[in-house]
């Protein structure tokens, strides 16, 4: 039974994962609920000293703006975890077998690239491969957390 909602959670995922990937930038847009949701800008100062270069572009509150500079840590906080999540859910649905954790990793890492090449037929949005570095960072981090986990269980056991 465990299995069976693991692989609809899968499912899901990767549903979401093409609705979204089909979806323009300006359907996905957020800064109208972010102006909404933070007319007071709170955090700008701090926020105002970070600085991204992404898709060979400055990204900062100074070079977009408040709400879309927050508007890009969110996509990108989404995409980390998002993958980060995906892995751990291919992972639980692999057999217990050596090498889990490399498949997990490995199958992530071509649902990635299937992710962007998806969003290069969307108009008006872009497949990067930094994308797909931030969501296999995601994955590994997931991915690295249970390998710890696992390696203090061991321990625990001898």
């Amino acid at each position: 039974m465990k299995k069976f909602i693991v692989i609809l959670i899968l499912i899901a995922l990767l549903v979401g994962l093409a609705i979204s990937s089909s979806q323009t930038y300006e359907q996905q847009s957020l800064v109208s609920t972010l102006e909404q949701l933070l007319p007071d800008e709170p955090g700008k100062a701090v926020l105002s000293e970070l600085e991204f270069s992404y898709w060979d572009r400055i990204i900062s509150v100074d070079e977009r703006g408040y709400y879309y500079f927050v508007e890009f840590l969110i996509r990108k906080a989404a995409h980390f975890l998002t993958f980060g999540f995906l892995s751990l859910v291919i992972y639980w649905v692999l057999p217990k077998r050596k090498g889990r954790l490399l498949g997990a990793a490995l199958l992530t890492l071509i649902l990635a690239c299937a992710d962007e090449l998806h969003q290069s037929f969307t108009g008006g949005r872009t497949a990067t491969l930094q994308d797909v570095y931030l969501d296999m960072a995601g994955a590994i981090t997931f991915l690295f957390i249970v390998a710890v986990v696992q390696f203090i269980r061991a321990i625990r056991k001898i």
